[in-house]
Order: structure tokens, then C-alpha cells, then sequence
């Protein structure tokens, strides 16, 4: 069925083409999402949390993304309690057009590409975070953090839906709407 919707969607833009949405039925199941589309790799050297002109950004086709993003899941009626984002633009400004939720930074989930000595302590703080949750998050990140948390790579805008476990976040299914 994936590779049918993968074929699919190279002819129909706008198509979903990874279907897991069942999964987020699974009790215990979240939303966790690497940001829409900014092309680039990395950020400056003179990045600075809060200022976008020294980050790299959202593109238009990323802006219209994270908002197609958002609107399919409101369509099929999948609610979120917050919507928890690193500090980077580019996820703020994602999690912000998902519009599924109110948004909360969160260092945690700040990109770690060009320091990786935070990784440990920054992927312990976000298992802790969302240990034990009583509400229902849907986190936005970057590749990095979501590697190291789930062990899969995302491509930009591909939202996985995740459960927590002990040291780890299992894969239950993946959501990628065409860019």
C-alpha cells in the first residue's frame, strides 16, 4: 500500500504518501515531526536563538506544507493537547501553521547538528519530558534529535507517531504529505 502511494505521488501533489494514520489510535501514541521544508543544511556559525535572519528559515513551499500538514490532520479529526517545538524558526514557525495546538518551546528539542555534546543530556531531558504524559503532544524537531530519539531518519515535514519507551521512542507509523 506504501509503495502505491509513494507511486502516487509523484503524479498528484498534495497526496499523502506514507499512510500510517491508524497508529495514532495506539494508546499512548503521539505525533513527532521533523520541521517543513528549509532548504539548506545546518545554520550559520552566527546562529541565534529568536533572531530568524541568522537562522536558516521556512520556505514558501515549506510554509504551505506545515499548513497542509496541519489541516490534514484536523480533517481526520486527530486533536492535540500542545504542540511542543524547539526554539529554531524554522520548527517554530512550523509548529505555529500546523495550528493544532498552542506552542511551546522547548531546548530539548533544539537542534544539536553543530554541537553534538548536547545530545545526551538534551535527548534524556525530551525522554523525561515525555515520560508519563497525561496530555497528547505532537512535537516539532529537527532530523537530528528525532534519529537519536526514534533511530530513524525523517525527511522534512514527515511526522512520525511515536510511543515512549523507557530510553527510546518507538516507531508505531509515519505521515508524509507530499511537499
Amino acid at each position: 500500500m506504501t509503495r502505491l502511494l509513494l507511486i502516487l505521488g509523484l503524479f498528484w501533489p498534495g497526496i499523502a504518501l506514507a499512510d500510517d494514520w491508524d497508529a495514532l489510535d495506539t494508546p499512548g501514541a503521539f505525533a513527532i515531526m521533523r520541521h517543513a521544508l528549509a532548504p539548506g543544511t545546518g545554520d550559520p556559525a552566527t546562529l541565534t536563538i529568536g533572531d530568524c535572519n541568522t537562522q536558516r528559515n521556512l520556505s514558501q513551499q515549506g510554509r504551505d506544507q506545515a499548513t497542509r500538514i496541519g489541516a490534514a490532520f484536523r480533517d481526520r479529526g486527530h486533536t492535540f493537547d500542545i504542540v511542543l517545538t524547539s526554539q529554531w524558526c524554522r520548527c517554530r514557525d512550523t509548529a505555529e501553521l500546523l495550528a493544532l495546538g498552542p506552542v511551546e518551546e522547548v531546548p530539548a528539542f533544539n537542534s544539536f547538528f553543530q554541537d553534538f555534546s548536547t545530545r545526551e543530556s538534551q535527548t534524556a531531558d525530551a525522554l523525561a519530558l515525555l515520560a508519563d504524559r497525561e496530555d497528547r503532544p505532537f512535537i516539532v524537531t529537527h532530523q537530528v534529535n528525532i534519529r537519536t530519539l526514534t533511530g530513524d531518519t525523517t525527511r522534512s515535514g514527515e511526522v512520525l507517531i511515536v510511543r515512549h519507551s523507557g530510553d527510546r521512542l518507538d516507531v508505531l507509523g509515519s505521515i508524509l504529505i507530499d511537499p
